[in-house]
């Protein structure tokens, strides 16, 4: 609220309330009240408002015909009507507005709004922008405010031994009352004000390119700066304008620019007297690598004071004695001696040169132009695989080009961190940030370079963080869709070595995408590479192994190893093979999982031929039903000798040469994930059984051992040889299933016994030749071989 001082209050009551009655102080001195009084064009409003009289406590209520902005909040008008309060016995209740301390809301804005401070001159240069395309619009409708004929740019000098920066543009500038309107509140946003006359207006275009809309981009200039002086010249006005005010101070002055050599015809000289600290950002070199980080694609010229230099050849001068002495030998002609010298000068450089490549339509861009875009932005050395040009409209209108590189960084364990510097993003050509957390990208795709400009993007005041909105989903998946289509143009096209090289680098983070990202299972499925059975030495997609399905076949197979050479020889293939399915090799920790959140593809299921339950099409029921009629008897007892090892023993559908197999459960972790979760250097060991699931020990019934096996359970099921046969079996199929035995010594000993009763006396050898150290009697020499395996059968 404001307040009147004591000198005033003293002055009204020695002359009298009489002449005063007029003078009130508005209820609030919030910006809708001052636009609602004073429009800019010296006109007037007629609607009445409340008010409180500086001197009388009873509520009034105005209607004036005339105002007169006396500046600081406070009016002065001619009353034509006044009512007083009615009511006596109620006082009326006072008012208070809230106080800001300027100089902690200024503290605040240095201090905390901005977390990096070379942001200044994109805000400042953000400004001057503005200023130039305000004048750039108001003079088509008035052209008298080009008189001057000065070129619409923006020019940054600088002092490094003073540390000053100067920035000045030749914009619409500022009148004394828009200078204490706009610098003088803050928070006060001129061109949110634009805008809203922009909106207002019936001849407004829907095209703008204003950028502050805020009205604290001015006050970063105190990030580095001590002192900031603003001399300003509008075109409306015939006087020049200074604005003065010190980062720690609450007051700023504003005074009549007087002296002829600072004078400008038109615009905005911002002068920053930096700090001690900070006075390295009046490099010239420091600054212009600043513009073309944040400015590089403003739409109007950026020059900068720079050094320059040019050669030159000049005399020398010589030596008296050897000029004697040349003139001694008689020449008559002698060259003059010279030397090449660099002459430095200073004058502007163009900074931004470069135009915004993705404004220009696609069809006019060749794809050199965009080779040579990408390599300058992202400081790359190879062409890209592809890439994507592209403008949005709708609910959310942007431009974007999108780049695959060739090649992935150096660190490829890294596909999991959200946090690149791969995408940059301008709000209006204004470069805002290339450090994001996943907004616009999901980290599976945070390979994929480009830019993003769009002019209405949910940023925080700072510019700095894009806020979650529904515009901002709305736009990642529209990324994400354009990115996919990329992508997939890449995989269609007649080159396959592209899509060879980008799977070789990038594989990895589309299998991490089928884990993460469910709604896009559609596109990343035509994607994905794996090896199969049928093709050991080239990758195929999914829809070329569903081409090549037999009509019998239902489902995608697929088992899962850790090596292509484990996925060729594991027994569960055997029965496939016969029959000509193809098989998926899974020889990447992450494809078991990918495969496993896909689902299905194309309406075909994935079926891991590692579990249980494994259906290969037509089945012959009554050979199955007299097959377990005659080997049931065998399953319970080797299920009975095997005890929990196994959660039961049936007859196989997928052997055709190996005796037997141990196949997981259908819903527990198959040989490859169990021996994945054990290898974590973090994974929980409680929760191996739990997960582990039950195991189902398959036997061949054609296979030569099973039948004796058979034998030996009609004929003597207490045999011990037979018994042991069962352990040895159940631990060899442990081994080629991919599971890891428990016990690897106890399973060397028993395979030693095998093989010493295999080859006993085979060869002619003497006795005591294959167990040296005993006495060759026959009998002692079986038991010693039988003795091992009994004792580690016990351990």
């Amino acid at each position: 609220m404001h307040r009147l001082s004591r000198r005033s209050v003293s002055s009204i009551l020695r002359n009298g309330g009489a002449r005063h009655r007029n003078l009130a102080v508005p209820i609030s001195c919030s910006n809708s009240l001052h636009e609602s009084y004073y429009d800019g064009n010296s006109k007037y409003s007629q609607s009445p408002r409340r008010w409180y009289s500086a001197l009388t406590r009873g509520r009034q209520n105005i209607i004036s015909s005339n105002h007169f902005n006396l500046g600081s909040g406070l009016y002065l008008g001619i009353r034509t009507e006044s009512t007083a309060a009615a009511s006596v016995s109620d006082p009326p209740a006072e008012k208070y507005e809230y106080q800001a301390e300027v100089s902690r809301l200024m503290d605040l804005i240095v201090n905390s709004l901005y977390s990096n401070k070379e942001v200044f001159l994109r805000e400042l240069v953000s400004n001057a922008s503005d200023a130039l395309d305000k004048l750039r619009f108001l003079s088509v409708m008035d052209s008298g405010l080009l008189k001057d004929g000065v070129e619409l740019d923006i020019r940054v000098q600088t002092d490094k031994d003073n540390g000053v920066i100067t920035i000045t543009d030749t914009g619409i500038g500022m009148t004394r009352e828009e200078l204490v309107d706009c610098l003088g509140t803050i928070a006060q946003s001129g061109t949110a004000k634009f805008f809203k006359a922009l909106k207002d207006s019936k001849d407004a275009g829907s095209d703008n390119n204003l950028i502050g809309q805020f009205g604290v981009g001015f006050y970063s200039a105190f990030l580095v700066a001590d002192r900031v002086v603003v001399s300003t010249k509008s075109p409306r006005s015939d006087k020049q304008y200074v604005w003065e005010a010190e980062a720690n101070a609450s007051t700023y002055t504003v005074r009549e620019e007087t002296d002829p050599e600072k004078l400008i015809p038109r615009g905005t000289r911002l002068t920053l007297y930096l700090k001690h600290d900070d006075k390295g950002f009046a490099h010239p070199e420091r600054i212009q690598r600043l513009l073309k980080n944040y400015s590089q694609f403003v739409s109007f010229p950026i020059y900068t004071w720079e050094e320059k230099g040019f050669t030159k050849e000049v005399e020398v001068d010589e030596d008296p004695a050897e000029a004697k002495k040349e003139g001694d030998d008689g020449k008559d002609e002698k060259k003059k001696k010279t030397k090449t010298v660099v002459e430095k000068y200073w004058d502007w450089e163009l900074t931004n040169e470069t135009k915004p490549i993705w404004l220009r339509n696609p069809k006019e861009v060749t794809t050199e132009e965009y080779n040579e875009f990408y390599k300058k932005t992202f400081n790359e050395y190879l062409d890209p695989l592809g890439s994507s040009h592209f403008t949005t409209e709708g609910e959310v209108e942007f431009r974007s080009i999108l780049y695959v590189p060739a090649i992935s960084p150096m660190g490829r364990e890294d596909i999991t961190n959200p946090k690149t510097k791969n995408i940059r993003l301008y709000v209006k050509r204004v470069f805002i940030s290339d450090d994001f957390d996943g907004e616009l990208f999901p980290r599976y795709l945070s390979f994929v370079k480009g830019v993003v400009d769009s002019n209405d993007l949910p940023l925080n005041v700072s510019r700095e963080i894009l806020q979650e909105s529904r515009i901002v989903r709305i736009m990642r998946k529209r990324l994400v869709r354009k990115a996919f289509d990329m992508i997939l143009g890449i995989a269609m096209s007649e080159n396959r070595e592209d899509y060879e090289k980008f799977w070789e680098n990038f594989g990895k983070n589309l299998k991490l995408g089928c884990i993460e990202d469910r709604e896009n299972h559609k596109r990343i499925a035509p994607l994905l590479r794996f090896f199969s059975s049928q093709s050991e030495e080239e990758m195929i997609s999914l829809d070329e192994y569903v081409e090549n399905m037999k009509p019998e076949q239902k489902d995608i197979y697929y088992i899962a190893a850790d090596s292509l050479t484990s996925a060729k020889n594991t027994p569960f293939l055997e029965k496939l093979l016969e029959k000509d399915y193809e098989v998926l090799y899974l020889v990447d920790p992450i494809d078991e999982v990918a495969i496993q959140s896909l689902k299905s593809y194309k309406e075909k299921n994935f079926v891991d031929i590692s579990k249980e339950d494994l259906d290969l099409g037509a089945r012959d029921e009554e050979k199955e039903k007299a097959v377990k009629q005659e080997f049931g008897r065998s399953c319970d007892w080797i299920k009975k000798r095997l005890g929990d090892k196994v959660a039961s023993v049936q007859i196989s559908n997928r052997l055709s040469t190996s005796p037997c197999v141990l196949v997981s459960g259908k819903f527990g972790w198959s040989a490859n994930m169990e021996r994945l979760m054990k290898a974590q250097t973090v994974g929980d060991t409680s929760s191996l059984e739990y997960m582990r699931g039950r195991r189902v020990f398959e036997i061949n019934p054609e296979h030569p051992i099973i039948k004796n096996l058979n034998a030996a359970c009609m004929n003597s099921p207490d045999d011990e040889d037979a018994q042991r046969t069962i352990d040895l079996l159940y631990d060899t199929a442990l081994i080629s299933s991919g599971f890891t035995p428990e016990n690897p010594a106890q399973l060397g000993g028993k395979i030693y016994e095998m093989m010493g009763m295999a080859i006993l006396g085979k060869w002619g050898a003497p006795v005591s030749e294959v167990h040296p150290g005993n006495t060759g009697n026959p009998e002692t020499l079986e038991a010693e071989v039988v003795e091992p395996a009994e004792a580690g059968r016990q351990k």
